[in-house]
C-alpha cells in the first residue's frame, strides 16, 4: 500500500486523498472498528483512545500521524511477520474467547529459555499467573478434534452463562456436566461439577462472594459473625421467616445480600499482560514532570504520601487507588423506591487516558437496596477495608509480564470520589445544618434564614486576599466588612482528638453519650486504614494541600 502521501503537507490534496483512503481502510475492518470507532493514531491520542470517523479525521488533519507510524497494525493492517501460536490468531466462527481475553488482559506469557546471563532478570511466573496462562491455552484448544465452533474455555463460559440466565440450580448444573462428559467424544474434558466449573470461571476474574446482611443495616454476617442467625444490635433474624419456620433456617432466604468482588486477583491480572504492566509504571517512567498538573501523580497529595511512605513509593508498581460510590435506581422508574450502591475502585497508576475508562473500573462491592445504607455503609465496607489492610501490610505475590519478574505488590487508597451527600456517608461529617462545610469544620460561618427555614453560608470572603475589594463590598453581601483570616483547617490529629472517648462499632455509636461533637455522625471505617490514621485522614487538607478547584480539574468531582 502506497503511503508516501503521509509525508506531504497536511493541507495538500495528496494528503487529504490519502487520509480518506486510510479512513476507508480502517473502518472497513470489523476486528478494529468497534461501535463505529477506531483507535486514533494522531500524535496526541497515540492509539490510546477510540474515536468516531469525524473526530479521527480532524485529529489527523490538525495534528498528523504518530511519527514513524507507517504500518497501521492497530487499524487492522496485517503485520509483516507471523508468530506461531500467536494470541492474535483469528478466532473460529462463534468463538470470541481469544478476543475477550486479549481485550481484558493483553498478550500472554511466552515461555522464555533462561540463559546464564539472564537468570537474574527473568523469573518463572508464580502459580496464579500460570493458572491464567493456562486459560489462554484452553481458549486455543478445540473442544474435540475437528470442532471449529468452540474452544474448551468458550464452551464452558457459554454453558455457565446459560446457567445464570436460566437460574439453574448448582445440583442440576452438576448433573448436566456429568451427562455432557458421558455424551461427548473421548478426549473432551469438561469440569465434572458446578464447583469445578466455578473455579475456572473465577480465574477469568468473574468470581464473587455473597454475604448475608441484617435488614436494618446493623450487621454483616461475615468474619466472626458469619455463623450468627440473629443480629446482635436489633435482634432481627438473618433469614426471612415463615409459618413453621420461625428462624428461617429451613429455607435460608436472606433479607439482604452483599455482593463482594475480590480485588486482589484483578490487580494481579493488570500485571499479567506485558502491555498493561508497562502502563502501571507510566506515572513514574513516562509522565511529563514539568510542574503542570495532568495526572493525580502531579498533585502534592501524591507526592506527600510518597514522602511519608518511602518504602511504598520505592516500587512504582505499587498501586494507588481511588474509591467512588453512589446510589442509583436500577429500575429506571422513580415511582419504585429503590437505591442500590456500587463501590468502584480506580487504579491511578495508569495514564489519564486509561485510568478513567470503563474497562479499568473495578466494582468491588454491590450494596443492596431498597433503601440507601446512609451512615451504615461502613457495615458493608468491611470486606473491602480488610483487603486494603492486607494489601498494605502484607502485599500479594504478583508476576510482572513486562519484566518477567515476580514481586510483592502493595496497594493504598488515596482518594474517595463522591457527591456531597455521599461524602457525608463515607466520612461521617454531616454536610447539612449549621456546620455543613467539611473544610471549615467547626469554624463554619453560617446564618439561619427564618423565612426560608434554611442555613446560608456567607463566610466565603474570608478565603480571599487581604486587599481584595470584595472584602469591603457591603451592598453585595451581608452588609459587613470582612476582615477575618481564613478558618484553620482541621488536621488528622485534631479530628481523632474530637472523636476520642466515643466507642464505635463500624460507624455506629454504642457509648452511653449519644451526642457526638460538632457535625460528626460517626467515625468512618476508612479511618482504620493505617496510612489514613497517620497521614491521609479525609479532612487533613493541611497535609494534602489539595483544593476543591484542583480536584475538580483532575477528576471532575470532589476528591477526599
Amino acid at each position: 500500500m502506497d503511503k508516501t502521501w503521509m509525508k506531504f503537507p497536511r493541507n495538500s490534496k495528496t494528503y487529504l486523498d490519502g487520509l480518506k483512503m486510510f479512513l476507508d481502510f480502517a473502518f472497513s475492518k470489523e476486528n478494529t472498528s468497534v461501535n463505529g470507532m477506531i483507535l486514533c493514531p494522531c500524535k496526541t491520542c497515540k492509539n490510546g483512545i477510540c474515536l468516531p470517523r469525524e473526530d479521527v479525521e480532524v485529529h489527523l488533519r490538525c495534528l498528523g500521524f504518530i511519527r514513524g507510524y507507517t504500518q497501521w497494525i492497530a487499524q487492522g493492517e496485517t503485520s509483516n511477520f507471523t508468530t506461531p501460536n500467536s494470541f492474535f490468531n483469528e478466532p473460529s466462527d462463534g468463538d470470541n474467547m481469544q478476543e475477550m481475553l486479549n481485550d481484558a488482559f493483553g498478550v500472554p506469557y511466552d515461555d522464555v529459555e533462561i540463559g546464564e546471563n539472564e537468570a537474574d532478570e527473568i523469573e518463572e511466573p508464580n502459580s496464579k499467573a500460570k493458572s491464567f496462562y493456562k486459560l489462554v491455552d484452553d481458549s486455543q484448544q478445540e473442544l474435540w478434534p475437528g470442532c471449529k465452533k468452540f474452544s474448551k474455555l468458550s464452551f464452558l463460559v457459554r454453558l455457565y452463562h446459560i446457567k445464570c440466565l436460566g437460574k439453574i440450580s448448582n445440583k442440576a448444573f452438576t448433573m448436566l456436566l456429568e451427562l455432557l462428559n458421558e455424551a461427548f467424544p473421548e478426549g473432551v474434558k469438561l469440569p465434572k461439577s458446578n464447583y469445578a466449573a466455578r473455579r475456572v470461571i473465577e480465574e477469568l476474574g468473574l468470581g464473587y462472594k455473597k454475604y448475608d446482611a441484617c435488614p436494618n443495616d446493623c450487621t454483616l454476617f461475615w468474619g466472626k459473625d458469619k455463623n450468627s442467625i440473629q443480629c446482635e444490635t436489633c435482634s432481627s433474624t438473618r433469614w426471612v421467616v415463615s409459618d413453621g419456620d420461625p428462624t428461617g433456617e429451613k429455607r435460608k432466604v436472606p433479607h439482604k445480600v452483599l455482593w463482594h468482588f475480590p480485588l486482589k486477583g484483578r490487580l494481579q491480572r493488570l500485571f499479567m499482560s506485558s502491555k498493561t504492566a508497562s502502563f502501571m509504571r507510566w506515572h513514574a517512567e513516562n509522565r511529563t514532570k514539568d510542574g503542570n498538573m495532568r495526572h493525580p501523580a502531579d498533585s502534592p497529595a501524591w507526592q506527600c504520601f510518597d514522602y511519608r511512605n518511602p518504602e511504598f513509593a520505592k516500587d512504582p508498581r505499587n498501586v494507588r487507588l481511588g474509591l467512588a460510590s453512589d446510589g442509583f435506581n436500577p429500575f429506571k422508574n422513580m415511582n419504585v423506591s429503590h437505591s442500590t450502591w456500587p463501590v468502584i475502585l480506580i487504579p491511578y497508576n495508569l495514564p489519564p487516558w486509561m485510568c478513567m475508562k470503563q474497562p479499568y473500573f473495578m466494582m468491588s462491592l454491590l450494596i443492596p437496596g431498597p433503601s440507601a445504607p446512609g451512615n451504615n455503609i461502613d457495615i458493608y465496607l468491611q470486606p473491602l477495608v480488610e483487603e486494603l489492610k492486607y494489601m498494605w501490610d502484607v502485599g500479594i505475590d504478583t508476576y510482572d509480564a513486562s519484566c518477567k519478574q515476580n514481586f510483592k505488590m502493595r496497594a493504598s487508597l488515596l482518594w474517595t470520589i463522591s457527591d456531597f451527600p455521599g461524602y457525608a456517608n463515607l466520612s461521617g461529617w454531616s454536610t447539612k445544618g449549621k456546620l455543613a462545610c467539611p473544610v471549615c469544620n467547626k469554624n463554619t460561618d453560617s446564618l439561619w434564614l427564618k423565612n426560608c427555614g434554611k442555613h446560608c453560608y456567607m463566610g466565603n470572603r474570608r478565603f480571599l486576599e487581604k486587599n481584595h475589594y470584595f472584602r469591603n463590598d457591603l451592598k453585595s453581601f451581608n452588609g459587613n466588612k470582612e476582615t477575618r483570616d481564613p478558618p484553620r483547617r482541621p488536621t488528622g490529629s485534631s479530628i481523632l482528638a474530637d472523636l476520642e472517648g466515643f466507642e464505635m462499632k463500624f460507624g455506629k455509636l454504642v457509648s452511653n453519650n449519644p451526642n457526638l461533637p460538632f457535625n460528626w455522625k460517626k467515625k468512618s471505617i476508612l479511618f482504620d486504614l493505617p496510612y489514613w490514621k497517620d497521614n491521609l485522614l479525609p479532612h487533613n487538607l493541611d497535609v494534602m494541600h489539595i483544593t476543591k478547584n484542583v480536584c475538580e480539574s483532575i477528576i471532575g468531582t470532589r476528591a477526599v
